[in-house]
């Protein structure tokens, strides 16, 4: 039977995790994140840092897990080992329902907007648009992971280029074009507080701009030299991004000012624009349908893996883990993945259920950190690299995880409950996966005991 090739390097691993974690979101969260900050400038850098180490510390926490368990699906084999197959299916089942598959339907069908935003495209060339980018990605990573890793190299690079050409550009502009704002505000005066909860409310969202980074365990069964691929990986990838995202945010700000920067939804078109003109506008949707490449490739590479391991615990199609003799790939989890995620792009219901089903995601975040816990008991020995700061790293991030969680449970209630009950239906799924496999060991058993 064919296996998995282990075929990533090092560096694919980073600019893997970087690829992951740049989407859309810097290019409209900041202005937001500022306005949440109450027009401080220095404040609303802080929590773009804050949420950098907070994510930091999952990355150093998941380096050593990645270690421990250097198997395709990461972050499921993780749950499974630690608190059980049915907390880890449930992961999967909402990664295969909504997680993933609804990112990459929200990302396909972008992807064909932005297009008018270069030229016009009519909305029946938009979806030919979302499913072509679909299709092309899932057939370059069938090809083999070789040649998913060249593309996700090729993209994340051409973004991190963008973002610091992004910030050249405007920080060169603004000081040629001799544009007089008010005074930057910097921090709060020591007797107001009433930043305080703005401050959490941009931390949330700064923590969600900063999520990708943990798909990158689910390729562990193909990295060559898990044990120092994996902590370099996580550790200079967050670094990268804290630096890179700072840079951006001064870069927004020297652009528009405060007063204007402050609640953008559209922030970087809107700073290009009135620094360089409409025109160069256009030049941000090219570089968000960069982004939204790059991150549509990472999600098909890494999120096919887990569809591969459940399959191989019987808790899915057993054909769901089958490896391509030639390319070894897994064919059958690389299509079901993308043709659910074009089914939800079609139907256009996708994004209601990923609005519902995606924070529980960071439930499976902190329990995954919290699995270290698991593993340094039962075998407390060195794995080669060794989480510094063990066990507050660990405990720290699932803070900030089950934050974010209280945080969607106060705002949005309704929501919250309903990711649940949706998360629930996986029970009855789970049963009967379970019970299937448990009349296959017997079937098996009992030719072998007739044989």
């Amino acid at each position: 039977m064919s296996t998995l090739e282990r075929a990533l390097r090092h560096g694919d691993l980073l600019l893997l995790v970087v690829g992951l974690v740049i989407g859309s979101g810097i290019f409209l969260v900041p202005g937001v994140v500022l306005q949440q900050a109450k027009g401080y400038v220095g404040l609303a850098l802080a929590i773009w840092v804050v949420g950098g180490l907070l994510s930091l510390l999952g990355a150093l926490t998941y380096g050593e897990l990645s270690i421990r368990r250097p198997q395709a699906g990461g972050l499921y084999v993780y749950l499974r080992e630690a608190f059980g197959p049915l907390v880890a299916f449930l992961y999967g089942w909402a990664l295969l329902l909504a997680i993933a598959s609804g990112a990459l339907a929200t990302l396909a069908v972008a992807f064909g907007e932005y297009l008018d935003h270069l030229f016009p495209v009519s909305l029946a060339g938009q979806k030919v648009a979302a499913i072509g980018l679909i299709a092309w990605v899932t057939a370059v990573n069938i090809r083999g992971v070789r040649y998913g890793a060249w593309v996700q190299n090729g993209t994340t690079i051409l973004k991190i280029g963008a973002l610091l050409a992004l910030s050249a550009l405007l920080l060169i502009g603004s000081e040629l074009s001799g544009l007089h704002r008010e005074p930057v505000r910097w921090w709060p005066d020591s007797r107001d507080m009433t930043w305080l909860g703005g401050a959490g409310l941009g931390l949330i969202g700064v923590l969600w701009a900063y999520e990708g980074w943990q798909y990158g365990t689910f390729s562990a069964g193909e990295v060559r030299n898990p044990q120092r691929a994996f902590p370099l990986a996580f550790s200079l990838g967050l670094v990268i991004l804290i630096v890179l995202y700072g840079l951006v945010n001064m870069a927004y700000v020297a652009a528009l000012g405060v007063e204007r920067m402050a609640g953008s939804v559209s922030v970087a078109a809107e700073a290009v624009s009135h620094v360089w003109g409409p025109e160069a506008g256009r030049w941000v949707a090219l570089a968000i349908l960069l982004s939204i490449l790059g991150a549509a490739n990472g999600l098909v590479l890494t999120a096919s893996r887990v569809y591969y391991a459940m399959a191989r615990d019987g808790l899915l199609f057993s054909w769901l883990g089958g490896v391509h003799a030639r390319y070894r790939t897994p064919v059958p989890a690389l299509l079901f993945g993308s043709g659910w995620a074009i089914l939800l792009a079609l139907a256009g219901t996708f994004e209601e259920l990923l609005t519902y089903v995606v924070f529980s995601g960071w439930i499976f975040y902190g329990l995954g950190a919290m699995s270290l816990l698991h593993y340094r008991r039962r075998d407390p020995g060195s794995a080669g690299y060794q989480t510094p700061g063990y066990p507050w790293t660990p405990l720290v991030f699932a803070l900030a995880a089950l934050t974010i969680v209280g945080n969607t449970f106060v705002v949005r209630p309704l929501q919250a409950g309903m990711g649940l009950l949706i998360m629930a239906t996986g029970v009855p799924v789970y049963a009967f996966w379970r019970r299937r496999a448990a009349r296959r060991a017997e079937d098996l058993a009992e030719d072998g005991a007739r044989r």
